[in-house]
């Protein structure tokens, strides 16, 4: 039987192999074909793949290390699975090549992942489009078990290559409702989870994070050896930026932290999270997460969500969903 691996590749495939990407296209606009497949992959939730990921995010709650609600089996993170589908492209683009951005990340969750789970990746391009000067491509896709069981399904928009240094500040030019970061009047704040309380003008807790170099360049696939403008100081520079900056998928995956460790089993099981990338954040830069509710209704909470930076500015901003504690649903 053939062992199924972790990551998207097998990095042990440098022993034999002289370039690891040959064979793959160059990420270029012009290159995209719509539709246009990718994947599929299969990969193993192994222990390794939970404790990497709990040191990238600095969560290391007892529900991925040891113990969950779900029957006591232990759980990988909401988010743990995100940046395989965002960088499913690189099945077909070669990846260390790739010097683009992500601006729009979407993901609902169906289920969770548990320890030894074995799960396939496949998505698609769905369309392509040209603004203020960049590329932009969007990737819909989706995690399964082998039993069929959706784990998470994905829908994300990136600048395929551009100048990251150049374009980082300029935030969104189509910002739908736009999420400001201020609290409304009337805000208060809630308890640590969502079962002892939840409300119009509740507040989370803040989270507060900082990613390191170190944590920025393993979520980055630095064990893949893929080279980018996230764990590599030479490729950061080159697409003018001081220092490498963190992935907007790894902003994403500490709010799915904040509102996954508030909403409990819940969020596992009928989350749902947008977020739109603003500003860049540099790698040591320290950050905080928030969450406000502006809507109880249908028995489910909707907020808005955003990342801060620590000069104040936003560097992602969305709205997110979960199922209300039983004990709050009307009926």
């Amino acid at each position: 039987m053939t062992e199924v691996w972790r990551d998207l590749t097998d990095p042990r495939r440098a022993a034999t192999v002289d370039d690891v990407e040959a064979g793959l296209k160059e990420p270029e606009f012009g290159n995209l074909e719509i539709p246009e497949k990718l994947g599929p992959v299969t990969v193993r939730i192994d222990d390794h793949k939970i404790r990497r990921f709990a040191f990238t995010q600095g969560d290391h709650h007892e529900w991925h290390t040891a113990a969950s609600p779900f029957d006591g089996r232990r759980v990988a993170h909401a988010a743990l699975l995100g940046n395989d589908l965002v960088q499913l492209f690189t099945t077909v683009y070669a990846a260390s090549r790739v010097v683009g951005l992500h601006t729009e990340e979407q993901m609902w969750f169906d289920s969770p992942a548990f320890l030894d789970d074995i799960v396939t990746l496949q998505g698609e391009y769905v369309e392509a489009y040209e603004r203020r000067g960049q590329g932009y491509v969007v990737m819909e896709a989706s995690a399964t078990t082998e039993d069929g069981r959706s784990v998470v399904r994905h829908r994300g928009v990136e600048i395929l290559r551009t100048q990251p240094g150049a374009i980082a500040g300029r935030g969104s030019s189509h910002p739908d409702k736009r999420v400001t970061g201020e609290l409304p009047e009337g805000a208060y704040p809630l308890g640590t989870t969502a079962v002892e309380g939840v409300g119009v003008g509740g507040v989370l807790p803040t989270l507060d994070k900082v990613i390191t170099a170190e944590q920025a360049a393993v979520f980055s696939r630095a064990g893949e050896y893929v080279r980018n403008i996230h764990n590599d100081l030479a490729t950061a520079r080159a697409g003018g930026l001081r220092v490498p900056i963190v992935q907007g998928q790894q902003q994403f995956a500490v709010l799915a932290e904040l509102l996954s460790h508030f909403f409990g089993t819940a969020f596992f099981t009928g989350g749902w999270l947008r977020v739109k990338f603003l500003k860049t954040v540099d790698v040591f830069e320290p950050i905080e997460a928030h969450a406000v509710v502006t809507g109880v209704r249908y028995g489910r909470a909707e907020l808005e969500v955003w990342v801060r930076r620590a000069d104040g500015g936003l560097s992602a901003a969305g709205w997110a969903s979960a199922p209300l504690p039983e004990n709050q649903r009307e009926g």
